[in-house]
């Protein structure tokens, strides 16, 4: 069955633990709660010095800039984002998603099932 809602229905979660996640906030805005069984979309917001931990997980995921800038750092180097800019990290590959700039950083993340766990 189809569904359609606006992402401000979505509670943003504030991830930041102010160790290894900066200033993050997240929204599940399709998931199991709107029937999805094999993909989850979820929207980042990282506001200014905003960072996901350094991790690595077994499933791929693609992402979506919608606002600001940022990069993707890797264990082979950095790659900016922009708006616009689609990204693809592999499963395994150790990363983490950075603001640069004071304007937040907002990206669109798919994930399996498994990844929103």
């Amino acid at each position: 069955m189809a569904h359609v809602h606006h992402r401000e229905s979505v509670p943003a979660v504030d991830l930041h633990d102010g160790e290894t996640i900066h200033h993050v906030a997240k929204r599940v805005l399709v998931g199991a709660e709107q029937g999805a069984e094999n993909f989850v979309m979820r929207q980042f917001t990282l506001g200014e010095n905003g960072a996901t931990p350094y991790h690595s997980h077994p499933w791929e995921h693609e992402v979506f800039v919608l606002n600001g800038r940022g990069k993707i750092v890797t264990e082979e180097g950095e790659l900016p984002l922009t708006p616009g800019d689609a990204a693809f990290v592999a499963p395994d590959e150790v990363h983490r998603f950075m603001t640069v700039g004071s304007e937040p950083l907002e990206f669109l993340c798919i994930v399996p099932t498994e990844g929103e766990g």
